[in-house]
């Protein structure tokens, strides 16, 4: 017996999905002959039709922040502020040396590269690399 319409009728009375659905094999006859949604309604409160209870799905759960070496984030701004302020300091006492001529264009030029690279911490250091030459 193909009762696809039957389900389709329930469903829309019921307002439940046709998988959930299930047909008692030993009453078909009846649900055949049901027309009505009242007639529906009556076989369910019956027990002739039965629904599956919702099953749901899963919930996907979002995995916890991990802090990986991509996410860190620096304080860029921080270290380029202290690079500029060092920088300049250093350039400018470079400057003053190299106007009383106490270093020489070819030494001027060599820490000017140093102070580029970072090399000195803060002006004592610079002046004790200074000492060395």
């Amino acid at each position: 017996m193909k009762l696809e319409n039957k389900k389709d009728l329930v469903a829309r009375t019921l307002g439940v999905g046709k998988r959930r659905i299930i047909f008692h094999n030993a009453r078909l006859l009846e649900i055949k002959e049901a027309i009505t949604k009242q007639d529906i309604r009556d076989l369910v409160k019956e027990g002739a039709i039965i629904l599956r209870p919702i099953m749901g799905r899963k919930k996907i759960v979002k995995r916890k922040y991990r802090r990986h070496a991509g996410k860190i984030r620096m304080k860029v701004v921080d270290k380029k502020r202290k690079y500029i302020l060092i920088t300049r300091k250093l350039r400018k006492y470079l400057a003053v040396l190299r106007k009383t001529e106490k270093i020489s264009d070819e030494d001027y030029m060599k820490l000017r590269k140093e102070i580029k690279a970072s090399s000195f911490r803060d002006m004592a250091h610079f002046r004790e690399r200074i000492s060395q030459i």
